[in-house]
């Protein structure tokens, strides 16, 4: 999934862990944030838990729209983040 990097703009993602489990976070620059995630260095959730694999990313506009996004995020259980990957996978696929 590319994204642009511009580095007023945020973004949240959501990630696989090798292990199956969700990891929700935000970056300005997601491709950058995934490999660091993958080379274990990015924070302690994800350091035992790589390889991971992008299944979402969503434009947020500045950092703190982002944090409010991913605090929002964090909460939901696991079924209802799976159902926002779905309608992005979509989203994508059906051009909207």
């Amino acid at each position: 999934m590319a994204v642009a990097v511009f580095k007023d703009d945020w973004y949240l993602y959501i990630i696989e862990c090798k292990n199956g489990e969700l990891y929700v976070g935000i970056s300005n620059d997601v491709a950058e944030r995934v490999r660091k995630h993958n080379n274990g260095k990015a924070c302690r959730y994800t350091k035992y838990r790589y390889p991971v694999r992008l299944l979402y990313c969503e434009y947020c506009g500045d950092v703190s729209a982002a944090r409010r996004r991913e605090n929002e995020v964090k909460r939901f259980p696991r079924d209802k983040k799976l159902e926002i990957v779905y309608a992005g996978q979509r989203e994508k696929f059906l051009g909207f």
